[in-house]
């Protein structure tokens, strides 16, 4: 028998008919695991376990006794005579659809499997987001694409003419293309979204300068789901997107605006909003999110309420919200300590041609209470001066700012 075999083994098509049998061997086996995880809540743990002890012993019998026909060797006659009825009881129709079965669900882990090892960087790139958009786009055409295969070959292995089957659904897809005409152009819109990057998972984008307004939570080949501010989930289908605005694509700038009073001395006004600037490019912890020094344009709008002078910073893409709250932050404790006003609402009050009468009464308050004297809103310089601009007490997030107009609960 030995000699026997040492022969047989060093054929390359014994090999390649050993490496086949137990690839299917393996399929089986997973297909067989996959309907005993059903018993699951039905079953005792016990039982179950010896279940499955049991089908892994019969299926490494079975395939034993095939790679025995498979090599040839009749001289293993328990063996060989069992994996031959194996063998033929696979050629039949019931022994291929399960095979079929088997070797397509392999197909469907493996694709699940490989999808999930692909894991992008951390760091928001470009790449990082065309490889978060191709992964779940591939994985599920790859998925579909199975689907399709399996069954196919399970149609041709229960007697159905696969050909003509074909051709009866390409006629019936021709006519559902007439009558389903925003699929099409969904799905070739998606394709070219794909294609030119235009957008992809992870990107803060606006659609068709509208309401809508979110980050990429799902992009495929027809729809886009944005998850908004407040966790809506708005789906949108690629082919009613005719404008996008993207808020996150390889740089993003700050409009660093503040107003300030008309009585406000505006040169020094500038001069803070100069420091300020200079001190967040400079801080180690908020460097790294700026691609170049800041950008002071000086006084660019004389509104009705105040003066509006603009720094403008460029950062790091999704950065632009936390670095804006920041130097909002910061801005506000500059100007309290540079005792520079900041516009705010003014309302004024009219109470007719007749004078207004004002009178005081003064009462008697027992001994030992307290003063009711009413404290006065302004804190003095020396408060506003005390407070510390470059260490916040609450560190600002990397989550986006809702867009103008953007639909809110």
């Amino acid at each position: 028998m030995l000699d026997e075999f040492l022969t047989q083994i060093v054929k390359p098509v014994v090999w390649l008919k050993l490496a086949l049998s137990l690839l299917v061997a393996y399929a089986i086996y997973r297909f067989g695991r996959t309907l005993i995880r059903l018993l699951e809540p039905h079953v005792n743990h016990r039982l179950l376990q010896g279940v499955k002890w049991l089908w892994l012993l019969f299926v490494a019998v079975c395939w034993v006794a095939v790679a025995t026909h498979a090599a040839y060797l009749p001289s293993v006659p328990l063996f060989f005579d069992l994996g031959q009825d194996i063998f033929n009881g696979l050629r039949a129709s019931a022994g291929q659809f399960l095979v079929i079965v088997a070797l397509s669900l392999i197909g469907w882990n493996l694709v699940g499997a490989l999808s999930r090892r692909i894991v992008p960087d951390d760091d928001f790139t470009r790449r990082t987001v065309r490889i978060q958009t191709l992964k779940g786009v591939v994985e599920s055409t790859l998925k579909v694409l199975i689907v399709i295969v399996t069954l196919i070959g399970a149609l041709q292995t229960l007697g159905v003419n696969a050909a003509g089957l074909l051709a009866g659904v390409s006629v019936l897809g021709i006519a559902v293309g007439f009558g389903a005409q925003s699929l099409v152009k969904d799905v070739f819109t998606g394709f070219f979204i794909l294609l030119e990057d235009q957008y992809g998972v992870g990107d803060v984008i606006t659609v068709n300068t509208g309401q809508l307004s979110g980050t990429v939570e799902k992009l495929n080949l027809r729809i886009t789901a944005l998850r908004a501010l407040d966790g809506t989930v708005h789906i949108v289908p690629n082919g009613q997107i005719s404008t996008v605005s993207v808020s996150s694509k390889d740089w993003s700038r700050v409009v660093a605006a503040v107003d300030v009073t008309y009585n406000a001395n505006i040169n020094q006004a500038l001069k803070v909003l100069e420091a300020v600037s200079n001190e967040l490019y400079n801080d180690p912890e908020w460097k790294p999110f700026f691609l170049d020094k800041p950008e002071v344009q000086g006084v660019t709008q004389l509104a009705p309420d105040g003066v509006t002078i603009r720094a403008l910073f460029k950062v790091q893409p999704k950065s632009q919200y936390a670095v804006g709250r920041e130097f909002n932050r910061r801005i506000k404790i500059a100007m309290d300590q540079a005792l520079i006003e900041i516009p705010s609402p003014q309302r004024a009050l009219s109470f007719g041609a007749a004078p207004l009468e004002i009178k005081l009464v003064r009462g008697d308050r027992p001994p030992g209470s307290a003063s009711t004297a009413p404290v006065s809103p302004a804190a003095p310089a020396t408060e506003m001066t005390a407070h510390d601009r470059q260490n916040a007490p609450v560190k600002p997030t990397l989550t986006r700012d809702p867009e103008a107009g953007e639909i809110q609960s």
